[in-house]
Formats: structure tokens, C-alpha cells, sequence
């Protein structure tokens, strides 16, 4: 999808239908070419896409004549034109890098949170940084291929000849290859986020800091039984304090707590109350009819 959105949106090479090597001679050529007058470029009863056309040929001549923005266009993509207070190429690329870093900034803070909250748990077993070693070899090839003057190899030698030899693709430009590099990165975290569990091993060591963390909750919940049940024993001596020493009281009290455990808790019981529900079918079976 990426790919088709980049090949949809072209590029100045495309749009004046010259190959990426060009030299700046043959480009204003090509313009006068094209465009020449505005009857010759487009029929006269479109005048707003004449305009349209002229504005977008000549934006590609001057930005691909111009040593520093060609330089730019070709690796920051269309962007730079909208970019102020900038005219050599070392001021594209110090633009350049700062639009960029808030990217990698976010990304990798949004993974040191995942990460922290146990979201990314496959594969830190076996090599427990390999989504930083990704993304970083992304971010090197990125500084790489905006800050050299020359194209990638692996693009220029490689990439684009396999390109232009297998398929009907055009040569992709850095900013162009950029862009489908971060989609594949991301596509493949994502794809690896979903798929993590098929491959993750059914018995995965269990790390000390789990263990420990689990030790200390036993603690927890004992020391909280244990003043429970204290808690509980002194409120029953409160409750027997008025018959201390009154053994009528005493076994008046009792009764009255047997009583309250059978009516709530025994009877309450589904098994108990099974049992003397076919206790009364059975007996009432055989009883005469209006007995109780």
C-alpha cells in the first residue's frame, strides 16, 4: 500500500519524464519542451490545469537546477520546498535531522514503555534487545543515506537496478526508500506483536524479580490472615463479656449461634437443601392427600 501511494505521488524526475542522473542542461530543455506556451502545453479551455501544470513543472526545474535543494528534494522528498530560511546543503540536512528526530524519539520511548509494562514479551529471553537493534539500524541508515552526498550503494547499486530490470517500477528516490523502510520496520514489530505467541516457547523461565515479587504477596496475605484471625478473636471476647462468668447466658448464646449457623450457612448450602428436598418428596409420596 505504501509503495503505491509513493509510486501515485511521484516525483520530480517523473513529472518532466527525465532519468534520476540528469544534468541540469537536459532539465531546462525538457521544461521548455513540455511546457513551451501555455496553448501547447494543455488545451486553451483549461486554463486553472494549465496553471496547475506550469506551477508543478516549474517548481521541479528550479528545485532539480539548484545544486542544494536537488540535493534535499532527493532526500527529504517534497517537503523541503515549504522549509524557511535555508539555502545550503548543510542547512537541508540540520533541518532535515531535527524534522526527523522527534520520530525516533517517540518510537523508542514508546517502546521503553511497552517494554517496562510487559507488553513486549517475546524474544527478550533470547535476545532481550533486538527491537532496539532494529530501530537502530534503521536510524543508521537514515543519518547514512540523508548526509552523504552520494546515494545509497545498497539503493543506487542494488535496489534500483533489480527495480528497473524485474518490474516496471521506477527508480526509487532516498526519500522514497526511506519512507518504505519505516513502513517495513513498523509492519514488521507489528506483525511480530501479533504472531508472538505462536512461537513463543510453553515454558519460559521465570525471572528472579517475578519470584521475588510473588514471595513478598505470600508474605502479605499470611501477616493479613494472621491479624484477621486476631482481629477476629477479640471482637468474640467482646461479644461474650456480658455472660462471662453466666453459664445460663452462655449456653443461651450458643444455642442461638448454632441455630443462626444452621438456618444461614447449612441449610443454605445447594447440597443440603437437594438432600431434604428429596427427603419431603419421598416422604410425602405415599402420605394421604391434605396431610402435611
Amino acid at each position: 500500500m505504501t509503495d503505491y501511494w509513493v509510486r501515485l505521488n511521484g516525483d520530480f524526475y517523473q513529472d518532466l519524464g527525465l532519468p534520476v542522473d540528469v544534468d541540469e542542461k537536459r532539465i531546462k530543455s525538457r521544461f521548455r519542451r513540455l511546457y513551451g506556451t501555455p496553448d501547447k502545453a494543455v488545451s486553451p479551455e483549461d486554463h486553472a490545469n494549465a496553471e496547475i501544470f506550469f506551477v508543478k513543472l516549474k517548481s521541479a526545474q528550479d528545485t532539480l537546477t539548484d545544486p542544494a535543494k536537488r540535493f534535499a528534494y532527493e532526500r527529504f522528498g517534497p517537503d523541503m520546498l515549504h522549509w524557511q530560511h535555508v539555502s545550503s546543503i548543510r542547512d537541508y540536512i540540520s533541518v532535515g535531522l531535527q524534522a526527523a528526530a522527534p520520530l525516533y524519539a517517540g518510537s523508542a520511548l514508546v517502546m521503553i514503555i511497552l517494554s517496562i509494562v510487559g507488553y513486549l514479551q517475546w524474544g527478550r529471553y533470547t535476545l532481550p534487545q533486538w527491537r532496539y537493534l532494529v530501530f537502530m539500524c534503521l536510524g543508521l541508515v537514515e543519518y547514512h543515506t540523508l548526509t552523504r552526498p552520494y546515494w545509497s550503494p545498497f539503493l543506487a547499486k542494488v535496489l534500483n537496478p533489480l527495480l528497473t530490470i524485474l518490474t516496471s517500477h521506477p527508480p526509487l528516490l532516498p526519500f522514497q526508500f526511506l519512507t518504505l523502510a519505516h513502513k517495513a520496520v513498523f509492519t514488521f514489530f507489528i506483525a511480530l506483536g501479533q504472531l508472538s505467541p505462536l512461537f513463543a516457547p510453553k515454558d519460559q523461565p521465570v525471572s528472579s524479580s517475578t519470584s521475588g515479587f510473588d514471595e513478598q504477596q505470600l508474605q502479605r496475605l499470611e501477616q493479613l490472615s494472621m491479624s484477621t484471625e486476631v482481629e477476629t478473636g477479640r471482637l468474640l471476647t467482646l461479644e461474650m463479656a456480658p455472660v462471662v462468668g453466666d453459664e445460663a447466658g452462655q449456653n443461651d448464646m450458643k444455642g442461638k449461634v448454632r441455630e443462626w449457623l444452621v438456618q444461614n450457612t447449612i441449610r443454605a448450602d445447594p447440597e443440603v437443601r437437594d438432600a431434604i428436598g428429596r427427603f419431603m418428596h419421598k416422604r410425602r409420596a405415599g402420605a394421604p392427600v391434605g396431610a402435611r
